[in-house]
C-alpha cells in the first residue's frame, strides 16, 4: 500500500492560491504618506502603481518594501478620472508585474494581494459583475467594468487583484458606496504610460465656463458665463451670455455630463455646437483643447 499522502480538491487548490500569492507578494508594497495608506505593485524598474484615492494628497511618500525596509519614493503623476497613481521609487527593485490580458468573467474567483508593514494582506471573494467599458464620475475612461465581493482592508486599496490562475488581473480601488471595483491591466497600462511621460492624463479643454440654465419646460442648457482669452472657445467665436444647447445634435443634458465627455480622447476633435444667442440659433465649430496644467 502507498503511503503518500492523499490531498482533497479543496487542498489542494488552497495550496495553490498560497503558492500564487507567495509568487506575486515580492512585487507588492505597502505605500504610505503623511496623510494615508494604501499598497502597490511594481509596474515597471523603479515606478510603481497604487491608487490615486487611497494616496490624495501629497507628493513625498514611503515604500515599504517585503521584509519592512522602508525607501523614499514621489509622486510621478495621478489620474483622479482612473484612479491610478504612479510613483517613482529607486528602490522598488523588484519584478515588474505581468497582466493577464484575458478578461475576468462574473463568478471567477478572484484574491486582492496588498502590503502592510512589509507583509502580504490577503482578501478572497468572486467576481460580482463584469461588464463593457465605462465612464468613471469623474469621466475616466475604463477598459471593463469589474465589481469584486470581497472585504477590502484598510491599507489594501491600490492592491494587486489575482485571478484563479493566480495571474495579476488590475488593482483593486475602492467605488462608490465602497464596492470594491478593478480597474483592469488595459486601463493601467495605458495611464501609467501616460503618467511616466508627461506627468498627468491630457484633459479636453473648452476655455468657457459654464452654468446650467433652464432653456423651456422641458430643456436646459449651459450658459456661458465666461470665455478665456485664446481659448478654444474664444477661437470658436462663443460669446458670454450664449446658451449651448446642443453638442453634435444632442441636446444638453447637464453641465457635468458635457464636461465628462471631454476625456483625453476629446483633445484635438471637433464639435458642432448649437447655441441660442439673445434669442437667435447660431451654429459654431469649437475644436477642443487640451487643458492647461494647474
Amino acid at each position: 500500500m502507498s503511503n503518500t499522502p492523499s490531498f482533497s480538491p479543496l487542498e489542494q487548490w488552497s495550496a495553490a492560491m498560497a503558492d500564487a500569492v507567495s509568487a506575486a507578494a515580492p512585487g507588492v508594497l505597502a505605500v504610505q504618506t503623511r496623510h494615508a495608506r494604501a499598497s502597490g505593485f511594481v509596474w515597471r524598474p523603479g515606478w510603481i502603481v497604487s491608487s490615486e484615492e487611497g494616496l490624495p494628497e501629497d507628493e513625498e511618500a514611503e515604500v515599504v518594501l517585503p521584509g519592512g525596509t522602508t525607501v523614499a519614493a514621489k509622486v510621478a503623476g495621478r489620474d483622479p478620472t482612473t484612479d491610478v497613481l504612479l510613483l517613482r521609487c529607486e528602490g522598488a527593485t523588484a519584478s515588474p508585474v505581468v497582466f493577464d490580458a484575458a478578461p475576468l468573467r462574473a463568478g471567477e474567483v478572484v484574491i486582492t494581494l496588498g502590503a502592510r508593514e512589509g507583509l502580504p494582506l490577503v482578501a478572497g471573494g468572486l467576481v460580482s459583475l463584469a461588464g463593457p467599458a465605462w465612464r468613471s464620475l469623474r469621466g475616466g475612461e475604463i477598459d471593463a467594468r469589474i465589481e469584486l465581493d470581497l472585504r477590502l482592508r484598510s491599507g489594501a486599496e491600490g492592491a494587486l487583484v489575482l485571478n484563479a490562475k493566480g495571474q495579476a488581473a488590475g488593482m483593486a480601488v475602492f467605488g462608490p458606496r465602497r464596492r470594491v471595483l478593478l480597474i483592469p491591466a488595459a486601463t493601467i497600462e495605458r495611464v501609467a504610460t501616460q503618467l511616466m511621460a508627461h506627468g498627468r492624463m491630457p484633459r479636453g479643454y473648452l476655455g468657457l465656463s459654464l452654468q446650467p440654465v433652464r432653456v423651456d419646460a422641458c430643456s436646459v442648457g449651459a450658459m456661458v458665463m465666461g470665455v478665456a482669452a485664446q481659448g478654444p472657445g474664444a477661437a470658436a467665436g462663443i460669446h458670454q451670455g450664449d446658451i449651448i444647447v446642443a453638442m453634435n445634435g444632442q441636446p444638453i443634458r447637464s453641465v457635468p455630463l458635457l464636461l465628462r465627455a471631454l476625456g483625453p480622447a476629446s483633445v484635438g476633435t471637433v464639435l458642432a455646437l448649437s447655441l441660442r444667442r439673445a434669442g437667435e440659433a447660431v451654429e459654431v465649430q469649437l475644436t477642443v483643447g487640451e487643458r492647461p496644467a494647474d
